[in-house]
């Protein structure tokens, strides 16, 4: 097999990997988007994750490719990229998102692969090889996101309150069982806009190291685009019960005044995010909004104790997924 057949296959077989990735995205994060209106009762499980499937694709006329080009260009120094850190960055973050799925942790598939792509580009030339501006964008923005869905929750859940203080409890929970139709949809389509962008910007700069596009190119091809989008969308359509549970009624109960509140104030930080051009966590950003609306009523309507797991996740992410990365660059040396 020559040089030319190698890369090609190389290449495929990495855009499938990354594809996989993003299906898994979608599949994992699938409960940032529905927990709420499935644990509320407003949609059954499977009506949910479609109303999500579908509109994590609608963002594609939407969302802009901000994101993309932060991950393709803004993390890692491209001359370090090549199909080894490719290889071993979506390994990594892959490897971290069966872990976390599999124990129903709400971990961040967004920065599983941030960490991935770091552990592997460390591995291979060292920290002089990161991008220190498009990195300390990120990590501010771990901290910033679930912060702005903690105080948009919380504001939005107070703001309902003073504006329907004097209708009854049934008028209030009829009214919010029809707008969480639309909350919940504009979640979906922020997270579908900002998640679906970190698998093109992978494709993206796999292809700029592979010559078949222009590292002057202003976007990526539309199959790419095109495919990554689908790739979510069904991951999204078969959805994470298990982590649905936990995001719905373990953190805190909501009723759908609450969850319209939580997905309104989440979809509105991941949409600046994403005007922003900040690769953030979805998973981040919704548990921040559920916690701010439970607190707004009582600080004892949260249990406490399973936020403070979920944030020790959080903090885990990015070193494990990249001493993951780490050691499937290793791998990948010896394979490729």
């Amino acid at each position: 097999m020559d040089h030319l057949t190698l890369s090609i296959y190389v290449v495929g077989g990495l855009v499938i990997l990354a594809l996989l990735f993003d299906f898994m995205n979608g599949f994992h994060d699938a409960a940032n988007a529905i927990a709420t209106v499935v644990s509320t009762g407003v949609l059954k499980p499977h009506t949910a994750v479609g109303m999500a499937a579908v509109f994590n694709f609608v963002a594609i006329g939407v969302v802009g490719l901000h994101v993309a080009a932060a991950v393709g260009k803004g993390m890692v120094d491209p001359s370090v990229i090549d199909h080894y850190v490719v290889f071993g960055a979506l390994v990594g973050a892959i490897a971290w998102n069966v872990i976390t799925w599999y124990f129903g942790i709400p971990s961040s598939s967004s920065h599983a692969l941030i960490g991935g792509l770091v552990g592997a580009a460390v591995a291979k030339s060292g920290t002089g090889s990161l991008v220190a501006s498009g990195l300390i964008k990120t990590v501010t923005w771990i901290v910033l996101s679930p912060l702005m869905g903690f105080v948009l929750g919380s504001a939005i859940m107070l703001l309902v309150s003073w504006l329907f203080v004097k209708s009854t409890p049934r008028a209030v929970d009829g009214w919010f069982r029809r707008l969480q139709l639309i909350s919940a949809a504009g979640y979906s389509l922020s997270h579908g806009g900002n998640d679906a962008q970190k698998t093109i910007g992978i494709i993206w700069m796999l292809l700029i190291y592979a010559g078949s596009v222009s590292a002057d190119a202003k976007a990526p091809p539309a199959w790419v685009i095109l495919s990554c989008y689908t790739a979510i969308s069904l991951g999204t359509l078969f959805g994470g019960w298990r982590i649905v549970k936990t995001m719905g009624q373990r953190i805190t109960k909501l009723k759908p005044v609450g969850g319209f509140c939580a997905e309104t104030g989440g979809a509105i930080t991941v949409l600046i995010a994403s005007a922003l051009g900040v690769p953030v966590s979805t998973t981040h950003t919704i548990t921040g909004a559920i916690v701010g609306v439970g607190s707004s009523q009582k600080m004892s309507a949260v249990r406490w104790g399973v936020a403070g797991n979920i944030v020790w996740a959080w903090i885990f992410t990015i070193p494990a997924s990249a001493f993951m990365a780490a050691v499937a660059w290793y791998i990948g040396l010896q394979i490729l």
